[in-house]
């Protein structure tokens, strides 16, 4: 597949979104398996689904990693050469490691294959990236600890042919490169093989040996503090200082995300790319209309990161460890019937007759519908759609493109 001046990596958490985020832009996803990745409780993919999914990709000219970025253990490289070769013949484009055992295996097992280096193995400077780029990498995925300048500098001391990838979009880690002991610690779940309880999340108050019971606030509120609780990371509005740096590949977190996350999230960054590639003065009017649509998926309060500096109290946050949630994902449209004019919804969150809800499009802006009247699947006037994967119908007089996505938005 040819390459293009920049990759828009979209992350797939199961066959319905993964091919969500190859219709809403994505130029790669990147996957996990039953085994390896760093995703335990996403639904991850059967061998058949990752057939499928690969297929797909491939049919609209989309790439597909597969993710192995556990840090191994002995007994995990049981069976790990025949995984690898088992993908290596779906035709996945690339596996992603972090174990130099795990790499070891790799090289061995499909030779042909590319291997990108995992930001879980701390890619802070260029000479790890030199060394990789050594062993046969064809790709750095950056530890996120990384500024503009620093990314330059690794970019600068490499060969051409060694592409850089990072994080732009999603969830934040609070430990150094998600190398994180909080949760082995506190519920027996090891975050670096998949199973994160994600305890940074928590709220915290501290407890004097003496005085049992007597919960202190770490800082100056009754309610306690999420003394690790780090914002979202958002760089939707610094597409051109990403470009610049020497950055590759635009890699969204979120393969437990649903698909209206995913198609939000994805639609909003593949606009926002192709506008300062073709027109750099159009995105630049266009900074503010960027995050307001990538703000409409389900966000923590968003913060860049350590791209312009080393976060400070602001890129936490402290009060609480709830989302921003201004639009619910209603549904997903199955069908449309041009004679009709009657569009099929498999619902997903209640929605009811006299809602005005937005059909997210893959391909033109959202259209927003005031649904009037609504049926069941046996054609019978109902008032609402309350029932988990209900199927009900209402009127829409554009024609809609299958699949696409229902989103009503939240009041405040």
């Amino acid at each position: 597949m040819k390459k293009k001046k920049v990759e828009l990596l979209a992350p797939a958490g199961s066959l319905e979104t993964l091919k969500i985020a190859v219709l809403y832009g994505a130029d790669a996803v990147y996957m996990g398996g039953g085994s390896y990745g760093l995703r335990a409780k996403a639904k991850n993919f059967t061998p058949d689904e990752m057939r499928e999914g690969i297929k797909f990709a491939h049919d609209h000219n989309v790439q597909v990693y597969v993710t192995a970025n556990i840090f191994a253990h002995n007994d995990d490289f049981e069976g790990m050469k025949e995984y690898f070769m088992e993908i290596e013949e779906m035709g996945a484009d690339a596996i992603i490691v972090a174990d130099p055992g795990v790499f070891a295996i790799a090289k061995e097992a499909v030779p042909n294959m590319e291997i990108h280096i995992s930001t879980q193995a701390n890619n802070t400077n260029y000479h790890t990236a030199k060394f990789w780029a050594a062993q046969g990498a064809q790709r750095i995925v950056l530890a996120r600890e990384l500024s503009f300048p620093e990314i330059k500098t690794i970019h600068d001391h490499l060969p051409e042919s060694i592409e850089l990838e990072a994080f732009v979009h999603g969830a934040m880690c609070m430990a150094y490169s998600g190398r994180c002991l909080l949760s082995n610690y506190m519920t027996n779940r090891d975050a670096n093989h998949g199973e994160c309880a994600q305890p940074c999340r928590w709220k915290y108050h501290v407890v004097e040996e003496t005085r049992p019971g007597e919960y202190m606030p770490v800082e100056e509120n009754e309610r306690g503090t999420y003394i690790y609780n780090s914002r979202d990371l958002c760089m939707i509005e610094y597409i051109p200082e990403l470009v610049e740096s020497g950055i590759y590949s635009f890699k969204i977190e979120g393969r437990m995300k649903t698909p209206l996350y995913v198609a939000t999230v994805i639609k909003a960054y593949r606009e926002a790319i192709d506008t300062y590639l073709e027109n750099p003065e159009a995105f630049e009017a266009k900074r503010g209309y960027f995050l307001q649509e990538v703000g409409k998926a389900s966000h923590r309060e968003f913060s860049t990161g350590f791209y312009e500096h080393k976060p400070t109290s602001e890129d936490q946050t402290y009060t609480h460890n709830s989302y921003v949630r201004n639009y619910d994902f209603s549904g997903m449209v199955i069908d449309y019937d041009k004679e009709t004019q009657m569009v099929t919804i498999e619902q997903r969150r209640k929605f009811s007759v006299g809602d005005t809800v937005e059909i997210l499009l893959p391909d033109r802006p959202f259209i927003s519908v005031k649904i009037e009247e609504m049926w069941d699947e046996e054609g019978n006037t109902i008032e609402s759609a309350p029932h988990p994967l209900q199927i009900v119908k209402f009127k829409v007089e554009e024609e809609i493109s299958v699949p696409a996505l229902l989103r009503k938005e939240q009041p405040l």
